[in-house]
């Protein structure tokens, strides 16, 4: 679609009741990051209150009408996904518009393939519109869905703002409380002087300002209105609000008795915090009363006397499906991005059903009921490493098709990656119903638990016992869902090429492992992004225009030629990125980071803070000094460093560009069951360097100047 054009959803398919919008970018150096936002309009262009603005601290409508599903790795860069129920979306609704922003109004001309996609039930792609000519804004509304007659249609739009997400939602009517910085301007308020150096004054934090009107790129007519509020905002419940008095309190009856009294001025409305919500760990358990540690507590979901691969795999599947349907918020967690509405759920085991000459029995069934409409999945689950069959899938597409379910779900040990299905199925494109093919892995599984009852909460107590109950269960070492477990076949012929030298390009082999550690590497992220409860994604550097296979290839050649694995992990508001790289020619891994200099002060003083922010650092972090000359700059120990900083600086003229900090381990050496020898390295290794380097370096450290 081109700017400004239209288009009805029910050209586009028979089914559109529930889409799914994607945002799409990627960026040269992998860690480009926006984030996406929902507004639900009244015919007058305005919200109704707060509440009817979705966005990183509000994701979630109640009537289950919008649902920010968050952001997932592609081929190329990063997808941002929305699921839209149209059918749950209030009456006195006419648009919903979709946008997105950059965190402390960065440009998004340093994104590439800025695009919008329409996605239906099934999963494919109903259109496309892409942004071309992105510059200096910092918000942009991609697009919108709206209605006309009855009919409900999408407007492709593309205007940007240059005021970022304070100034996009003020132009539809939400009193915002500016306050993306506020966070970085107290970095800078505390701590800011380096004993003996003055050249470091401590900057004085102050609010942000309210924004004023948005500054709209493109032409007005593309669909986004501005304009004036007709009534004040309403303060929205984002995120599970304490109770509030009335906004205006009662006048006392005898007011008029007290002459020199003036009336009480009424409350203004409470505006809208746009600073990300702080992530609060969990509290300390209380001591046990068990006498001593051969008291087991009891447990809901016992995994001990699991004996089998069949029986782990009927367990987990039975207690992950009961779960789900007794808490709705974890259900509809990893049951929407599949296309499942917001409604009533039963989940069922075992059934049976019909498909030629014999039946077959899908390990489980869920089903979700809203208005009168229901929504199928057949689930398909292993455990302990098992694979997955693709003649079992194969028979579950087939049956969802021809009894008009929605979507078959597979769940293992096993990480999805883009361009390299788990398992090949055969779609008969003359079927007019779609079923969408989906997969969890049980470390997802796990990520969704954590983030719901260690960071955003759960409501009902019983419901985040059930789910505290879960987790255990998922992490029990007789479960056999310990998430992604091993290297595959490839792994051990690979390595001893490696060390015989005889491994040379284009070796299959190579591919198959530098998949494997992708895999891993996507594990590793769910892991640590469900400990930290923030956003963690790999990084992805790809060439425009360039497919998985090409880029593995890439990846698989170099690993033939100097036996390194090379990734980046990005953590949401780190100082830096986390590249790891194992070079299994010496069995060794390294993960480190690279911060930029600062732009202000003197060397000395840097050199002197970044050592003191690494005080409670692991004594072995190598620290370099990165300069702009052809020399390596001065590198040392952590531990020989703390005595004298000003080792740091090089000796020449050299201009100090940044700094690498790494921390260096040995590997495992076997393919390794339950999370042993490398993947249990590679886990260890990521977690040591975050919790011992990273987050002691604030965010000021790793922040570059915007070009």
């Amino acid at each position: 679609m081109v700017k400004g054009a239209n288009v009805g959803l029910a050209a586009l398919g028979e089914s559109t009741d529930a889409v799914t919008v994607i945002l799409g970018w990627s960026s040269p150096g992998g860690d480009g990051d926006a984030d996406v936002s929902v507004l639900l309009l009244t015919g007058e262009g305005k919200v109704r209150d707060n509440a009817d603005f979705f966005f990183y601290n509000n994701p979630t409508a109640e009537d289950g009408s919008v649902h920010l599903l968050g952001q997932s790795p592609t081929e190329v860069g990063t997808e941002d996904r929305i699921q839209l129920d149209l059918t749950a979306v209030p009456a006195d609704i006419e648009r919903l518009v979709v946008a997105a922003s950059r965190h402390q109004r960065a440009p998004f001309g340093q994104l590439e393939d800025l695009r919008l996609e329409l996605a239906g039930p099934g999963g494919e792609r109903l259109l496309g519109f892409s942004i071309t000519d992105a510059d200096s804004e910092s918000a942009f509304v991609f697009g919108e869905i709206y209605r006309r007659n009855e009919e409900w249609k999408f407007r492709a739009i593309g205007q940007g703002y240059a005021t970022g997400l304070a100034g996009l939602a003020t132009d539809f009517g939400i009193e915002i409380e500016d306050d993306e910085n506020d966070d970085a301007e107290n970095e800078y308020a505390e701590g800011d002087h380096v004993d003996g150096e003055g050249d470091e004054s401590a900057a004085t934090a102050t609010a942000g300002e309210a924004p004023g009107q948005a500054e709209p790129k493109a032409d007005p007519a593309a669909g986004a209105t501005a304009g004036a509020m007709t009534k004040p905002p309403v303060p929205a419940p984002v995120p599970a609000p304490a109770p509030q008095a009335a906004a205006t309190p009662a006048a006392a009856p005898d007011a008029a008795a007290v002459p020199d009294q003036e009336p009480a001025a009424p409350t203004a409305p409470k505006r809208l915090r746009t600073a990300r919500k702080k992530v609060t760990l969990p509290k300390a358990a209380k001591p046990s009363l068990a006498e001593n540690d051969s008291w087991h507590t009891a447990r809901l979901f016992p995994a001990t006397t699991l004996k089998s691969d069949r029986e782990r795999e009927v367990r987990a599947t039975s207690v992950l499906l009961s779960v789900m349907a007794q808490v709705p918020e974890f259900g509809r967690r990893l049951t929407a991005a599949f296309g499942a509405p917001a409604g009533r759920t039963e989940t069922f085991t075992e059934v049976s059903l019909p498909h030629g000459d014999s039946p077959k029995r899908p390990d489980g069934v869920i089903r979700v009921e809203r208005a009168g409409r229901l929504w199928t999945a057949l689930v398909e689950s292993k455990t302990n490493g098992n694979p997955l069959k693709a003649e079992q899938v194969q028979d579950y597409m087939d049956i969802a098709a021809r009894r008009g379910y929605e979507a078959v779900i597979t769940l293992s040990n096993d990480v999805a990656l883009e361009g390299s299905p788990l398992v090949q199925v055969k779609v008969d494109g003359r079927r007019k119903h779609k079923v969408l093919l989906g997969h969890l892995s049980w470390a997802e599984v796990a990520y969704q638990a954590k983030m719901l009852i260690r960071h955003e909460g759960v409501g009902n107590p019983a419901h985040a016992w059930l789910l505290q109950e879960l987790l255990h269960y998922l992490q029990h070492e007789n479960s056999g869902c310990h998430g992604f477990q091993n290297m595959g076949p490839a792994w051990v012929p690979v390595r001893k090429a490696i060390d015989e030298e005889t491994l040379t390009a284009g070796d299959e082999r190579a591919t198959q492992v530098v998949e494997s550690w992708e895999r891993l590497i996507r594990q590793v992220c769910f892991q640590l992004g469900g400990e930290l409860g923030v956003k963690v994604l790999p990084v992805q550097r790809a060439r425009r225009g360039e497919d998985a296979g090409t880029r593995r290839a890439a990846l698989a050649d170099r690993l033939c030629a100097d036996g390194r694995l090379n990734a980046e992990i990005r953590v949401e508001d780190a100082a830096g990125t986390i590249a790891i790289a194992a070079d299994l020619r010496v069995g060794k891994l390294r993960t480190s980071t690279e911060i930029p200099a600062p732009e202000q002060g003197y060397p000395l003083s840097w050199v002197k803070r970044l050592v003191r922010q690494l005080g409670e650092a692991p004594a072995d972090l190598h620290v370099e000094t990165l300069t702009d000359g052809a020399a390596a700059g001065p590198r040392g120990t952590l531990e020989k460093l703390r005595p004298e900083p000003g080792d740091l600086l090089p000796k020449d003229s050299s201009k100090i560009t940044g700094f690498r900090l790494s921390l260096s381990k040995s590997t495992g050496s076997t393919r390794g069951n339950a999370e042993s020898g490398f993947i249990r390295s590679v886990d260890a290794a990521v977690e040591r360097f975050h919790s011992g380097v990273l987050v002691h370096l604030d965010q000021r450290t790793g922040r570059r100047a915007a070009p």
